[in-house]
């Protein structure tokens, strides 16, 4: 005989990492909302919601524990009753802490789950933290008993394993996996597998919105017994999503809804840029961006991806042309800051440029030009755009491809000078696709000049300058690099994949030679499993075979 139905609510919020006040008054006010609204029998939020995720080093702050506690005071006195809050937050036990997720019902915390598996690759490292938990924990909503686990736990067949012999007739899955290319669907064919071995619905709540170089992509999910995904929160959208399961007994029962098809390479790597500029910007309490707009690709991408985020309003282009900047590039800029609306300036260097040759005259007499006058060049406009930053308030983003930043072809306190890289973990291979799909969305009024597309790149620093002048080609580059930065793969073994020894020598002793610059960069966006910065860490200082 069937009951009543089982409504649950997803809570894809985006919360503020150190934010405990703030974080508990959003818990309050979505709980009553998905009460009131959709009367519904429990709300689950995403992991660590109390701190935001990842809260990193504060964990170790002393006053951690009785933050949360009063957090936790407040929520038992605030939450309206008649509904059970599953949420997550740090909890200190005999002086160990845990990952923890509580239930809350009727002013009661009333069970508490210790997450078991804990990450520690790539970007995680909870085992600094945490201690692992070992313990099944279930809670009964609407008769059905339901098991609580939290984000990497369903990635081992162990936990979902314990709870189905507990009894669990359903999962609640709590929540905080940052995006990388094609994660969406990663995620779907392994919630598909445990929820067919373990026979029971899974109910995957994820975290929304930026933070560092982190960003929740959302898509909170539910699949049913079968495997199959009859439910699909919006992807990089902040919301309550709600859910409502049939009750055969004691068994729960997914009514199946019409998904949305998932989105390409482009669409998801686009929008996760977007999202990460706008909480970047915002959160860190800027007043809007400004970028040096060189007429070319990277520029213009990083651009369209800012005026997206943030708004033509908060968006500022500077053109800072010199002699060897084209007619074209100066077409260019103009027309991509018309198109999108922004403040736009031309600030010649050639003045700054002179100054500092003069006073540079003693100490380069009897020198040829080389690279230094041309990293003067970008040092000159990167002290224009962090003026501007200064006085207006505006974050300088820098434009710098994962290509580049993989080689060093950029230049320390010049185009490197800023606070956020959009396109630091986008290879340039990725950045032409990008402005295509770019230009598709507004078909009527492209913002990125085809022959912006066209043109064959280059850094404008000398006459007729190429960057394949100085790199392979792109295509073979970004798949050597991917190979070496991304896979680990061995000299030996990329040369096995089909290019020429030389070049993948030089392309290796580019990289490694340029640890030290990149540990000067700015943070950007991740958007594949190997990004610079908290996936990758090597030693500058370093005597490691090259390519070995």
């Amino acid at each position: 005989m069937k009951n009543k139905g089982l409504q649950i609510v997803a809570a894809q919020l985006n919360f503020l990492v150190g934010d405990i006040q703030g974080n508990t008054q959003k818990v309050v006010d979505a709980t009553h909302q998905a009460l009131e609204k959709y009367r519904a029998d429990a709300i689950v939020f995403p992991e660590l919601t109390l701190t935001g995720y990842p809260p990193e080093d504060l964990l170790l702050r002393p006053s951690i524990a009785n933050r949360i506690d009063a957090a936790l005071e407040q929520l038992k006195a605030e939450l309206p009753e008649g509904i059970t809050v599953l949420v997550g937050y740090p909890k200190l036990v005999e002086g160990k802490l845990y990952n923890a997720a509580g239930a809350i019902s009727n002013g009661e915390v009333v069970a508490e789950y210790f997450k078991q598996e804990l990450p520690n690759y790539q970007v995680f490292d909870e085992k600094r933290y945490f201690e692992p938990g070992s313990e099944s924990c279930l809670i009964t909503i609407a008769g059905i008993k339901a098991a609580i686990t939290i984000c990497e736990d369903i990635w081992h067949p162990g936990p979902i394993d314990k709870a189905k012999q507990a009894g669990a007739k359903l999962m609640l899955n709590l929540n905080a996996s940052p995006f990388h290319g094609n994660k969406f669907q990663e995620r779907r064919e392994l919630l598909s597998q445990r929820a067919i071995s373990a026979e029971m619905p899974i109910f995957y709540v994820n975290l929304v919105g930026g933070q560092d170089e982190l960003v929740f992509d959302g898509g909170s999910m539910v699949v049913d017994e079968l495997g199959q995904c009859v439910m699909k929160a919006d992807l990089y959208q902040e919301g309550l999503y709600p859910f409502n399961f049939q009750v055969d007994g004691d068994i729960p029962v997914a009514i199946r809804h019409a998904v949305p098809k998932d989105p390409s390479l482009e669409e998801s790597v686009y929008n996760a840029l977007v999202l990460g500029v706008k909480d970047y910007v915002n959160k860190n309490g800027f007043k809007g961006a400004v970028l040096g707009l060189s007429g070319g690709i990277d520029s213009a991408l990083t651009l369209a991806v800012a005026v997206d985020a943030l708004g033509a309003d908060r968006v500022e282009a500077i053109m800072m042309p010199f002699r060897y900047t084209s007619q074209m590039s100066l077409e260019d800029a103009e027309k991509e800051a018309n198109i999108l609306g922004v403040e736009y300036q031309v600030k010649p260097i050639e003045p700054m440029y002179e100054a500092f040759m003069e006073a540079l005259a003693v100490d380069f007499e009897g020198t040829k030009r080389d690279a230094t006058e041309e990293n003067l060049q970008a040092r000159c406009r990167g002290v224009l755009l962090m003026a501007v930053s200064n006085k207006r308030g505006y974050m300088v983003l820098t434009t710098g491809n994962k290509s580049e930043m993989a080689v060093g072809y950029s230049t320390l306190y010049g185009d490197m000078a800023g606070g956020f890289d959009v396109l630091k973990d986008v290879p340039k291979t990725l950045v032409f696709k990008l402005c295509e799909y770019r230009n598709q969305l507004t078909p009527g009024n492209p913002p990125i000049p085809q022959r912006v597309i066209d043109r064959p790149p280059s850094a404008e620093l000398s006459p007729d300058q190429k960057d394949e002048d100085s790199l392979p080609p792109y295509p073979v580059l970004d798949e050597i690099l991917r190979l070496y930065v991304e896979q680990d793969y061995s000299l030996d073994a990329i040369v096995a994949e089909g290019f020429e020894v030389e070049v993948v020598k030089h392309v290796i002793r580019l990289v490694d030679l340029n640890e030290y610059k990149r540990r000067q960069s700015p943070i950007g966006v991740r958007i594949t499993e190997r990004g610079f910065g908290r996936d990758r860490r090597y030693p500058i200082t370093c005597r490691w075979p090259a390519g070995s």
